[in-house]
């Protein structure tokens, strides 16, 4: 279970917060606990909590963000969003303007800080290769599929790195210059209101150092271009509903030559007509006949795989379950094969003819039961039984 402090409690705001709450809430403890703002010693406890408050702020600031963390808590945003991810498009810029920090101070921070540690979310990152973004994909296959394994094409929207300018954002035979604003370094310095002085990222280079004059006509300058991507992915005998499987560097492509993201396959697994899944076993349930519950039969029963004859013994009980060994769902890791359980149930007959109800009378008779004889109401067998 995750130790992690909830969102909410550290941005110190209720579940139903709205964004404009959220952003008040993160401005005033940012202002608060920004690590230039305090004393050397105080220093490395500003940082901690700066990375706190941000990354709580950047998941609540995110309608889609939030939703999968008020669904699954800080499970749902660790298994689908890299530290990259967390951070990529939440409005840090405008909050920093409004305090006097300048608009991209905020990744220099985080870069220069090592708050997320190298190639962190900070825009100041931009130099070094970059990872691309993992994908998701999800899939519904059906009760049989899950059970038995199956192979499924599928085709994906992802970022490749351009052709036309493998990738440099230039156009093929020119070259990027450097930037006049910060003289290559990527950075500018400046003196705020507070006092103190500020490396931050250039805002025309946004970190480069060079600036493209003739962009790639492909990409646009971006280095990448969008594609679909086909591919035949392998689903495994024994998934389960919301399984996730992870097919490493099938995801977008990186920039400043990093390496790709992954894909993950989420998988829906479609409601079956019959059988009902419990772990590796299956349950299905069977009518059967009040005859053949009295008396004995040898019934049909359907598998997963076809159809089995199985044996009722007399004087089954509606509601009896009877097991039928290895005819389950495989076991995703051990490959042991669970058991198919099949309860009966024992059906009234209805629209009884005269002769039908005069034999079930007569049964009734030679059984000793009382079927509620004319003239006595239920009312009068329950003050018989307080006698």
């Amino acid at each position: 279970m995750s130790t992690k402090r909830g969102y909410y409690e550290i941005l110190g705001v209720a579940k139903q917060a709205s964004k404009d709450e959220i952003k008040r809430a993160y401005r005033s403890l940012a202002l608060k606990h920004h690590p230039d703002r305090v004393s050397v010693d105080k220093k490395k406890d500003a940082e901690e909590r700066f990375k706190e408050i941000s990354e709580a702020y950047a998941v609540l600031s995110d309608d889609h963000k939030r939703s999968q963390y008020d669904q699954y808590g800080h499970a749902g945003i660790d298994s689908r969003y890299s530290s990259e991810d967390i951070f990529r498009g939440a409005d840090f810029s405008s909050i920093f303007e409004d305090m006097g920090f300048g608009g991209s101070i905020f990744g220099d921070i985080f870069e220069n800080s090592g708050i997320f540690g190298q190639g962190g979310s900070g825009r100041g990152s931009s130099k070094r290769p970059r990872r691309g973004s993992d994908l998701q994909y999800d899939i519904q296959i059906t009760f049989e599929d899950a059970a038995f394994g199956a192979e499924k094409s599928i085709a994906i929207p992802r970022h490749e790195v351009c052709s036309e300018c493998k990738g440099d954002g230039a156009k093929p035979g020119t070259k990027k210059q450097s930037c006049s604003a910060c003289n290559g370094s990527g950075k500018t310095t400046q003196q705020h209101a507070f006092g103190f002085i500020v490396s931050s990222v250039c805002r025309k280079c946004n970190g480069e150092g060079k600036i493209i004059k003739t962009p790639c006509p492909k990409c646009q300058g971006s280095g990448r271009i969008t594609a679909e991507r086909k591919m035949s992915i392998k689903i495994p005998a024994g998934v389960q509903d919301g399984s996730r499987l992870r097919l490493s560097g099938e995801g977008e492509a990186g920039l400043k030559g990093g390496p790709r993201g992954d894909l993950y396959i989420v998988i829906y697994v479609k409601p079956h007509a019959i059988f009902t899944r419990y772990d590796n076993d299956i349950l299905c349930e069977i009518p059967i006949s009040f005859v053949q519950a009295a008396l004995g039969a040898e019934i049909e029963v359907p598998t997963l795989e076809n159809k089995v004859r199985m044996t009722v013994p007399a004087g089954t009980q509606s509601g009896k379950i009877f097991r039928l060994k290895g005819k389950g769902i495989i076991d995703l890791y051990n490959r042991a094969r669970g058991d198919e359980h099949v309860r009966v149930i024992v059906e009234t007959p209805i629209n009884l003819d005269s002769q039908q109800k005069k034999i079930l009378v007569e049964f009734a008779k030679l059984s000793g039961e009382d079927i509620n004889p004319l003239g006595k109401s239920f009312m009068d067998k329950v003050k018989e039984m307080f006698k």
